[in-house]
């Protein structure tokens, strides 16, 4: 009976608490562990990319003399497709024994850290220089390992290559396609410390700096000048330095951008961040087929109409400042606007964007004309593609005398039996601006993660408000049709439009869930106001994709 007694209690054991007792200091342990880690300064890396915290936040600015530092969401896709490039970044600069690091904070979790550097989207990137926490520089590069190992190196080492004679101007000069060179009397002034400003934000192009006299009589200057150098097209470019404004580093970068380009660009894979990063207002575009060489011989008629827009948008100061930065004079006549002259090959490279057109190979040659900053396209008619031709359509575009060309896919015969209304350019109008509806809509992009997200709720709300006949609840895919006197800024857009007179327009910008819609609608197009939850401050903007800035 005792040695049953015993093997009972020995059996027993586990399940009156003692191995539990155990698991739990095991637990505890690990917990403790996983909190002295958090908790400690030690920093860890990944892929060379150094793990930061709160807690040792100040370690890694105080042995870095320059960090570039990545605030990240888990989930955010952005996030996800930097995150290969960055740590390629962080290889290249490690391996080169840069002084210059990258580090990454994942400010879902770091919230203290998200909220000191004002982090209010993903992903962020700060650079922290010589452990100063107060005034970080926001970062301005391209977002690929090649852009970020750039832009660090300009900050780690003199962005301008001083220039001391003739001999190694020259080799300077001749050394690449594309040189950038500032001539200035004092290298300590302003105007030079603004060029080497410049110098530091273009990590795209290479630049150098001249003081001495004799670099100036060599290349005809005498004031303060930023010279640009090309190999074709113009050669040497010279934009002199106001003595009474200085130097304008917004100014001199927008021109150097413009200047860089070629007469006319051909749109490549390799081209396409020149030609979207120089910002210039209008894109005449060429569409031809390079296997014809009747379409090709087109090319001369469209070089020769691009001269003429190659001005700045603004005025001279004193008529003679080519390509300065002057103070607008009103009796002065303005340049003409600013147009980008591309040649799209329809079976290239440029096959891809021509759906954004509605166009198809066949449609080739035929010329279309962007205006950038709303992405409306203008058409010419005509079969003349004579430079006159092209000259003259380019102006009366400008002078507001052509309609856009507007996309609009044709209407789904079955557009108005499901609760959710598909409209499209065509229609659009009619449904939106009836007088007995109050229409809401949603202006979406099909590959849009945020559209996605919304879709169930957007069907349930027009489920909930089928059987009203006052209410009309719609979608637009507004990548295949265009509208007027509507721009879509961001995905998604919803668009209340009242019933009654006027062409009346309000612009829903809160929670996207099914219950604040409906009070939305149920309170004719307003939201009641609501005493503010007494929580955590966010921006009360649910997050939209932008549409690209181009016409790809």
């Amino acid at each position: 009976l005792v040695w049953l007694l015993v093997l009972s209690l020995a059996w027993l054991g586990p399940a009156l608490g003692g191995e539990d007792e155990d698991e739990e200091v095991v637990e505890e342990e690990v917990k403790e562990k996983k909190e002295d880690e958090v908790l400690s300064d030690e920093i860890k890396e990944e892929d060379n990319v150094l793990v930061l915290h709160e807690h040792n936040f100040a370690r890694a600015l105080s042995e870095n003399q320059l960090l570039l530092v990545e605030f990240y969401a888990p989930w955010c896709r952005h996030c996800q497709q930097l995150a290969p490039a960055f740590a390629q970044a962080a290889t290249e600069l490690r391996n080169e024994s840069s002084p210059a690091r990258l580090g990454k904070v994942d400010a879902t979790a770091q919230t203290a850290l998200a909220n000191e550097f004002g982090i209010t989207s993903y992903p962020t990137l700060k650079l922290f220089r010589d452990g100063n926490r107060t005034h970080p520089l926001a970062y301005t590069g391209r977002m690929d390992s090649q852009g970020i190992v750039r832009w660090m190196q300009r900050r780690a080492g003199p962005s301008a290559t001083l220039l001391q004679d003739t001999d190694t101007a020259a080799a300077f000069v001749s050394s690449q396609d594309l040189v950038v060179v500032g001539f200035f009397k004092d290298l300590r002034g302003k105007a030079a410390q603004a060029f080497f400003e410049v110098a530091a934000e273009m990590v795209d192009m290479t630049f150098g700096v001249a003081e001495a006299a004799e670099l100036f009589q060599a290349y005809g200057l005498s004031a303060d000048t930023v010279c640009l150098f090309k190999k074709s097209d113009e050669g040497q470019t010279n934009f002199p330095v106001d003595p009474e404004r200085g130097l304008d580093t917004a100014e001199l970068t927008r021109l150097l951008r413009i200047h860089s380009l070629e007469l006319v660009m051909e749109f490549t894979k390799e081209t396409s961040n020149q030609i979207f990063g120089a910002k210039i207002p209008h894109h005449m575009l060429l569409f031809l087929n390079k296997s014809s060489s009747e379409q090709l011989s087109l090319q001369n008629s469209f070089r020769a109409a691009a001269g003429g827009f190659r001005g700045e948008v603004r005025w001279p100061r004193g008529g003679d400042m080519e390509g300065g930065f002057g103070t607008p004079q009103p009796q002065c006549p303005p340049f003409p606007a600013q147009v980008l002259f591309v040649v799209v090959d329809v079976t290239g490279h440029g096959a891809d964007v021509l759906p954004f057109f509605g166009m198809t190979p066949e449609d080739a040659p035929t010329l279309r004309l962007v205006k950038m900053e709303n992405n409306r396209k203008y058409q010419m008619e005509q079969d003349n593609f004579s430079d006159s031709a092209i000259r003259t359509f380019i102006q009366e575009v400008l002078d507001g005398k052509v309609k856009p060309r507007l996309l609009s896919a044709e209407p789904p015969e079955d557009w108005d039996k499901r609760p959710v209304k598909v409209l499209v350019g065509k229609t659009f109008e009619q449904v939106a601006f009836d007088e007995t509806k109050n229409v809401f809509v949603k202006f979406y992009a099909p590959w849009c993660p945020h559209c996605q997200a919304m879709a169930a709720a957007w069907e349930e709300l027009a489920e909930r408000y089928k059987d009203r006949e006052d209410i009309v609840i719609a979608e637009m895919d507004s990548t295949a049709n265009e509208l007027e006197n509507i721009t879509i800024r961001g995905y998604p857009t919803l668009h209340y439009f009242p019933a009654g007179p006027g062409r009346k327009m309000v612009e829903y910008k809160s929670s996207r869930d099914v219950e604040t819609f409906s009070k939305f609608l149920d309170n004719g197009g307003t939201l009641p106001e609501e005493p503010p939850p007494v929580s955590e401050v966010r921006d009360p903007t649910p997050p939209r994709a932008a549409p690209s800035p181009r016409w790809v």
